[in-house]
């Protein structure tokens, strides 16, 4: 059985799921564009899955009469669309998210129109893009691993 684990990028939050999951998808309608505050939403649903939080628990917003959304009270996180026929998870929480490619788009009527454009521009690397601003050059990072920890924040360090 694979085992999948994710959270929220501070690290309050992280779940597991056991399972194949293959029910990827982007949705591109209005309440996921703006949920994720993106061009559109990747998610993946845990429907068919051994699903649990390990750790912490979303706020949810009702953003329908059916569906509810979750996220993180502490970082903003976008994590669940949470609708009668189940869960789905935000693609980008999962802590290997190419492990889960989407098979089909949704609410493609509101798909911004150069969405299918992105892949022809320029493309810089992190490590070139910290070295273009002073202010990036002693970037310390805040955000969780992606891996499942004992204790967060790590007190330790």
């Amino acid at each position: 059985m694979t085992i999948y684990t994710g959270g929220c990028q501070c690290g309050a939050i992280r779940f597991r799921a056991e399972g194949d999951l293959k029910d990827s998808s982007i949705c591109h309608c209005r309440m996921c564009q703006k949920a994720f505050g993106a061009y559109y939403a990747p998610l993946v649903s845990v429907r068919k899955a051994n699903f649990s939080w390990t750790r912490g628990e979303p706020k949810r917003f009702q953003s329908s009469d059916v569906v509810k959304r979750g996220f993180c009270a502490d970082c903003g996180t976008p994590l669940t669309y949470e609708a009668p026929d189940g869960i789905a998870i935000a693609a980008g929480a999962f802590d290997n998210p190419s492990l889960l490619p989407p098979v089909i788009q949704w609410g493609v009527e509101n798909k911004v129109g150069f969405v299918d454009d992105l892949h022809s521009l320029p493309a810089v690397a992190t490590e070139e893009d910290l070295t273009s601003v002073d202010y990036l050059v002693n970037l310390t990072s805040y955000q969780h691993p992606d891996h499942d920890t004992t204790n967060w924040p790590d007190t330790k360090a």
